[in-house]
């Protein structure tokens, strides 16, 4: 398994990369009209690890999967990762004036500008993923499908956000919780390791292990977001701290606690690890970014 600053160097190298992706997929910003896509570009460049594409990538490196291809996909993905922040710090929702250590889109461009630039980027989305390489176009369909799932009210992003929006720290119990956790947050990291694996010649034994891996990650990494809420900063966090107990909103710590929280993520990266364990050292940078999300602090 790869150390942290291992991991922390290929997550910038693997950045850079998706950053050049996303200036060729991207409007230029005085594309007419320009206040869209100038809206669009701030939010998609305000920061960020470009975990999921990462998480896109390597799935598809441990296949075999072809380089140009995954890096297009992935570049698509922070397009929808980038969406789901704009629409969720809106006032309507979590109406947060921060994120990534920037101010939030509507506080920058206006609420009708950054709803409109979010819809955009979840379209662009699409249509980059359609157009990401001759010969791929079965394995791509297969992609749009498992992606437009993991977005929707069926124990994907937006049932998650609905259900979080419904909860509060009176009303949440574990079931509930997790739901939410694993329909907001995971769902959508689960189908970024999917899709890189579906792009490949991998098994249906290969999905289903790198499937339990992303299922154990993507909730392993909420807890660790509702942790740094409350022992972080605003720097390590990038958006307002305190918010969730502030909102009176059902987390981790606030049903659990700090530690046994803590626990539960650590435990979530051991099963997750657990996982690959039948690809050895070939697995090496997933496991360590398991680790690597529950201990982060920025």
């Amino acid at each position: 398994m790869e150390s942290p600053e291992t991991i922390r160097r290929h997550l910038e190298q693997t950045r850079a990369l998706v950053d050049a992706e996303l200036e060729r997929v991207l409007p230029p910003a005085e594309e007419y009209p320009p206040s869209i896509h100038k809206a669009m570009r701030y939010s998609v460049f305000a920061g960020g690890k470009r975990l999921r594409p990462t998480l896109c990538l390597e799935a598809g490196r441990l296949f075999a999967g072809e380089e140009k291809i995954l890096l297009r996909v992935g570049s698509a993905l922070e397009l929808i990762h980038t969406y789901s922040l704009i629409h969720d710090d809106l006032p309507a929702l979590d109406n947060d004036d921060l994120r990534r250590g920037k101010p939030t889109s509507h506080v920058v461009f206006g609420e009708a500008a950054a709803i409109l630039a979010g819809d955009a980027l979840l379209t662009l989305a699409f249509e980059a993923i359609a157009g990401a390489g001759n010969g791929a176009s079965g394995r791509t369909l297969r992609v749009i499908h498992e992606l437009a799932h993991a977005i929707g009210t069926i124990r994907g992003m937006v049932g998650g956000q609905v259900v979080d929006l419904e909860t509060t720290d009176s009303t949440g119990d574990a079931a509930r919780l997790e739901y939410i956790h694993s329909a907001k947050t995971g769902a959508f990291m689960r189908a970024a390791l999917r899709s890189g694996t579906l792009l490949t010649a991998a098994s249906q034994d290969d999905l289903a292990r790198i499937t339990a891996y992303g299922e154990k990650i993507g909730l392993a990494f909420q807890i660790a977001d509702d942790l740094l809420d409350v022992v972080g900063t605003e720097a390590e966090l990038g958006k307002t701290i305190g918010k969730d107990q502030q909102q009176h909103k059902a987390t981790y710590p606030a049903l659990h606690g700090i530690e046994a929280s803590k626990r539960m993520a650590a435990q979530l990266a051991d099963e997750a690890c657990a996982a690959l364990a039948p690809y050895g050292e070939r697995a090496g940078i997933l496991q360590g970014i398991a680790r690597y999300i529950v201990g982060r602090r920025q």
